[in-house]
């Protein structure tokens, strides 16, 4: 014998709505020029350098960056040693992180940096300073491509970065810096 706590649930079962399709969404188009992500990384308070050659990284951030001695990477010589499992105490003592982007996205000015590339999930946001270095042909136009271009990509974690860390508050003071990097290098090449 049913219940009444069956039988109400029984009856709301019966009575869902068939599933209906989903809405196209319209692929937006955009300009992804080198210039167009520039200028908006720019707007944002980030620097960006174009690097003729690849080789010319070392030199570049070494010259940027004179004062920073704690440095994390993997695309040249660092000085701290960071892997996943490295404790936030050592993170918090790293000057400058340059890490590599996957690609970025000329709308806006971000950078999609996955997990693989970060060395440590909270390492683009712990060290003082962050650059990143981005291949120029690996720019979408707009965050619909950018997603559409993440669509059934392995791995879990990553972030979309935009310029260095800012928050401002309601007297409309701006604060660079305030939860992450103070400042943000893309590196193109």
């Amino acid at each position: 014998m049913s219940t009444a706590r069956e039988k109400m649930l029984a009856a709301v079962r019966a009575s869902q709505p068939g599933a209906l399709p989903l809405p196209t969404v319209p692929l937006f188009d955009g300009e992804a020029s080198v210039e167009k992500f520039i200028a908006l990384l720019e707007s944002i308070g980030a620097q960006a350098i174009q690097l003729p050659h690849l080789s010319q990284l070392a030199a570049t951030v070494a010259r940027c960056y004179p004062n920073e001695r704690r440095v994390a990477s993997d695309l040249l010589p660092a000085t701290v040693a960071v892997a996943a499992t490295t404790p936030a105490a050592t993170l918090a003592t790293i000057d400058l992180a340059v890490l590599r982007g996957a690609f970025g996205v000329a709308e806006n000015g971000s950078i999609w940096l996955p997990e693989a590339a970060m060395l440590h999930r909270a390492l683009p946001t712990v060290a003082q300073h962050l650059a990143i270095v981005l291949d120029q042909h690996a720019l979408v136009a707009t965050m619909h491509q950018a997603y559409a271009r993440l669509n059934g990509q392995p791995g879990g974690y990553g972030t979309f970065l935009a310029g260095p860390s800012k928050t401002a508050d309601i007297e409309q003071s701006l604060v660079i810096g305030a939860h992450g990097a103070r400042s943000l290098l893309v590196l193109l090449h």
